[in-house]
């Protein structure tokens, strides 16, 4: 009898008892979080559900008879929580919470009644964020990133990402640390950052974009705009929009210092754009005809909140050098040379021809930074283009024009052939005006002549209408 009674314990306990299991969820200020709670097999008979938090308020609960309410906390106009009934025939009751607030980070319990049989399953919600002090802060001003977990997991790992690349701070910080980055705002921290935390084999993600204001174009320091002799460029410098710069400054930069160049004496040809600019956020220059002093350094800089931004750059200055290397065949040597070679990779050569009627034709790419070819050879007459590339692609491109008359370098042989038959026309149109003007001329003489005697031309005008007046009376009879 003992053991009977024994036995029918240990199965009421069994079917009563709790079922206990904790779970770790992780989700972002902003998303939806969904915390499981699944009894298993599905019954026939309809359970009584109640959601905690930190085991005492009620999140949301249904009773057998299919009424459902809701805590004080949660009862606001925009209903965050649910539980879909969907997933109650296969057990499910997980409960779903939207737009997650770091407030709602905690330890929830999800309880289950099915008759005798009590499951009751604890979930921690973490929420994630990353904070930023600022989400646009000026150029060299501090800015701070902190990822925060509401409530924060000991001993929980983190590492961090900009722009799907891990973080290595510049200061000698560890990258596992709650605070990504506390230094001065620069290009290099523009971007999405994202907090990453591993904690009993879950994984939380948070992520904040950083948008650092300023100077945006050139992006970095010592960009090189490269511009071939004679052609025209533009020195870019664009600050972010909406910011309006002060008093903005261009200087060329004289190489006096490494560290602190002084400022030199502008080419004739710059041109800065300044208030007239349609863009007051772009301050960008100009040069119409560069020339080959006018390689160096350039900087632009504005005040901004009171403090004075700056960007330096440097013109890179290209030009293609021809030695003849044999007067008889016409043969030359064409070099692509530049100012500052340390970006580019590769040189390549195209032959472009027009034809009379401006059609354009490309001839092979050669490659190489020389190029030996013959001035006399028709086929090798109109532009050489010598186009220079970096790893990223091409840099930039100077043009040579092979111009060949009687076999010495001169004018193009079809601006030759248009001379020659533009002044036959004029020629021809001008002994054609000399005739015409000379029998003009001629007939205003004899009229001139004629005149100087009225009499005589009466006289004469008289016999003529005479002799007329008797061939006619002669006809009659």
């Amino acid at each position: 009898m003992l053991l009977e009674y024994f036995l029918f314990g240990m199965m009421t306990f069994h079917l009563s008892g709790a079922q206990n299991e904790v779970t770790e969820v992780f989700a972002e200020a902003g998303s939806q979080a969904v915390l499981p709670c699944k009894c298993g097999p599905p019954s026939a008979r309809i359970p009584a559900i109640i959601w905690r938090k930190d085991g005492k308020s009620t999140v949301w609960r249904k009773q057998k008879s299919g009424l459902e309410y809701w805590g004080y906390a949660w009862s606001s106009k925009t209903q965050r929580v649910r539980c879909p009934h969907t997933m109650f025939e296969s057990g499910d009751f997980s409960l779903q919470i939207d737009n997650v607030k770091e407030e709602d980070g905690g330890v929830y319990s999800c309880r289950v009644e099915r008759g005798v049989q009590v499951i009751e399953k604890t979930v921690t919600l973490r929420i994630t964020r990353v904070s930023v002090s600022s989400s646009a802060p000026i150029w060299g001003s501090d800015v701070s990133i902190t990822c925060n977990v509401t409530p924060w997991p000991l001993e929980a790992l983190v590492r961090w990402t900009l722009n799907d690349s891990p973080f290595e701070p510049q200061n000698g910080a560890a990258s596992n640390t709650r605070t990504a980055a506390m230094e001065k705002a620069t290009g290099r921290l523009t971007g999405n950052w994202t907090c990453v935390v591993n904690y009993k084999g879950q994984e939380g993600r948070a992520s904040a974009t950083l948008s650092v204001q300023g100077v945006i174009h050139p992006p970095r320091d010592d960009a090189k705009v490269y511009a071939a002799v004679g052609s025209a460029v533009t020195l870019p410098c664009v600050f972010s929009p909406g910011l309006i710069p002060s008093d903005p400054v261009w200087e060329k930069l004289k190489p006096v210092f490494l560290t602190k160049p002084a400022p030199g004496r502008l080419p004739a040809s710059f041109s800065a754009s300044g208030p007239l600019s349609p863009l007051p956020s772009d301050q960008s220059a100009s040069l119409k005809e560069v020339g080959l002093g006018d390689e160096g350094r350039y900087r632009c800089s504005g005040v901004i909140k009171g403090q004075r931004l700056t960007r330096n750059m440097q013109l890179v200055v290209a030009k293609v050098h021809s030695s003849v290397q044999s007067q008889n065949t016409g043969s030359v040597t064409l070099t692509c040379q530049l100012t500052d070679t340390g970006e580019v990779t590769n040189y390549e050569w195209v032959h472009v021809i027009y034809d009379l009627k401006g059609s354009r034709s490309v001839g092979p790419i050669l490659e190489g930074k020389t190029l030996n070819i013959s001035t006399m050879s028709e086929g090798n007459q109109g532009e050489w283009s010598c186009r220079f590339y970096g790893k990223d692609g091409l840099l930039g491109n100077v043009t040579y024009h092979i111009q060949q008359m009687s076999g010495v370098s001169g004018e193009k042989p079809t601006s030759v052939s248009h001379n020659t038959a533009a002044t036959v026309g004029l020629s021809f149109l001008l002994l054609v005006m000399l005739l015409i003007l000379a029998q003009i001329y001629k007939n205003h003489q004899r009229r001139k002549g004629i005149f100087r005697y009225p009499a005589l031309e009466t006289i004469v005008h008289t016999v003529s209408n005479e002799r007329e007046e008797r061939e006619r009376n002669a006809v009659k009879k």
